[in-house]
């Protein structure tokens, strides 16, 4: 049997997706190492699927890291920005706030099954307005039931309302080097130590040292995706070894079966298979 034939060229701005008379509509895209969109925000739900390299995305509320083979889930009209590691390769599916009421109310890094893949990928080879009671519709469906299944991963770093408590994060965020420990970090915030540790369990879910670590591994999950040596990349985010890096990044990805530091898997991570692309800043994707 004859393979799919590409569907005919559709747009890449993704104010054209909003309005589609559809519960689904996919948008595949392409960015340059190193573009970035404004702060924005879409009247639908997005599931925004990295094929191929790395994405950052921030909010008021958070930062999210979205390596390849992983989406990231956003709410309805939430105010974001996205940053690329790496030549991007990615397929936005934008979802009826219908379809998507009882979804997550918050941003969520997910993993991308094999199913749901595929069923993007193949959602692309059909009309923007695909026959909903053909082909088109049952894997709208099958794309919708799959985000709902989806185990959400700790893939991102939740910012407290604190302004406090927040500026600590956006401390450790810039610099995961730092040297400070819990006692340092507390005495730049004005806090004491017994403050700082409750309030970042109660606003963030986590302690002050497992926030640290996610910010460490998803620094040196960008810097892996941007093309740095691996023991630079420890260094850099503040481990003496690369087996500590490398340990802390597995008990944060188990799913992966290889750590995305490991020699050969940075070009599985960074996606550099994909040809280079003119560098842009785009104001929405």
């Amino acid at each position: 049997m004859d393979p799919t034939p590409p569907a005919r060229a559709r747009s890449i701005r993704a104010e054209d997706y909003q309005t589609i008379p559809r519960r689904v509509a996919v948008m595949p895209k392409h960015f340059a190492a190193g573009s970035r969109t404004e702060r924005h925000f879409h009247a639908r739900a997005q599931l925004l699927y990295a094929t191929t390299g790395l994405m950052m995305a921030t909010a008021e509320d958070g930062t999210w890291v979205v390596p390849q083979g992983h989406a990231l889930w956003i709410p309805p009209r939430l105010p974001h920005a996205v940053a690329m590691h790496g030549a991007v390769a990615m397929c936005s599916a934008y979802l009826d706030a219908e379809a998507v009421a009882a979804f997550p109310g918050r941003a969520q890094v997910i993993e991308v099954s094999p199913l749901l893949a595929a069923a993007l990928a193949a959602l692309t080879h059909e009309p923007v307005l695909y026959d909903e009671g053909g082909r088109g519709g049952h894997l709208a469906a099958l794309v919708l039931d799959e985000i709902a299944r989806a185990p959400e991963t700790p893939l991102a770093l939740p910012l407290p309302r604190d302004p406090r408590l927040r500026r600590v994060c956006l401390g450790l965020i810039d610099d995961p080097a730092a040297g400070l420990d819990l006692d340092a970090w507390a005495e730049r915030a004005g806090l004491s130590r017994r403050t700082l540790t409750r309030g970042f369990r109660r606003e963030t879910g986590l302690s002050f040292d497992a926030w640290r670590a996610r910010a460490r591994v998803a620094r040196a999950l960008a810097l892996a995706a941007d093309g740095r040596g691996i023991r630079a990349i420890a260094a850099a985010v503040g481990y003496r070894s690369l087996q500590a890096l490398r340990g802390r990044m597995g008990r944060l990805m188990p799913e992966r079966e290889t750590s995305p530091l490991d020699a050969g898997n940075v070009r599985s991570v960074t996606g550099q298979s994909s040809p280079p692309l003119p560098t842009r800043s785009s104001r929405s994707m």
